[in-house]
């Protein structure tokens, strides 16, 4: 005998199933990681900001890409969902808190800039790293996508561990290309496994085959 639900219950199911076809993984590995194992060479040449705005158009192309598999390959296997008034306020407060807190994180990163030779030694990753803790931990509790907290602690851990790297294995840029270009693999590689996964468990109806 089958055990019923209740209707926020099964809104959630329905929600969580939006992350269930990995793309998301893939686009967020694309992002911040990637930017992070890449960006610090391309500094060298291009410059601090250069460096970082040369990836808006790569992130824009990807974001393209997954948009356009999400209407051609995923919509027609599970469909179009709208959510309930509690789903929708929820990532209002998520979108408000996420701005917010991007904002601080703004503020923060100029006053570090402005002073960093006064900063003590290991300060910017640490503030880097527990950053991205909170806003990976933030964006999972509002979305109800548990990989995100899997996926902030592995970035949290990242700085410190690229520092050692960095003082005792000489990795460059204080190991920032070692350990967020792991990351960043790991990441695309659990959206791409997932993916398939989905393709396998969702096949299209046999009228659209």
């Amino acid at each position: 005998m089958s055990t019923p639900i209740s209707l926020k219950d099964a809104e959630r199911k329905v929600f969580q199933s939006t992350f269930a076809d990995g793309l998301w993984d893939v686009f967020l590995g694309c992002s911040f990681p990637l930017q992070l194992a890449i960006g610090p060479f391309l500094s060298v040449s291009m410059g601090d900001f250069w460096s970082s705005a040369v990836f808006l158009p790569f992130w824009g192309a990807v974001y393209l890409v997954i948009w356009l598999v999400r209407k051609n390959v995923v919509a027609p296997r599970i469909g179009k969902v709208e959510f309930g008034a509690v789903r929708k306020t929820r990532l209002k407060k998520f979108t408000v808190t996420m701005l917010v807190f991007n904002i601080i994180v703004f503020i923060l990163g100029l006053i570090a800039a402005f002073r960093f030779r006064t900063l003590p030694l290991g300060g910017p990753n640490m503030v880097l790293g527990l950053t991205l803790l909170i806003g990976f931990s933030t964006a999972a509790y509002f979305l109800d996508f548990p990989r995100l907290y899997v996926y902030g602690l592995l970035a949290a851990l990242g700085t410190p561990i690229g520092e050692w790297l960095y003082q005792n294995m000489g990795a460059s840029h204080h190991g920032y290309p070692i350990v967020f270009g792991t990351l960043a693999g790991v990441m695309i590689l659990t959206g791409l496994v997932t993916f398939v996964r989905f393709l396998q468990n969702n096949p299209l109806p046999a009228g659209d085959m």
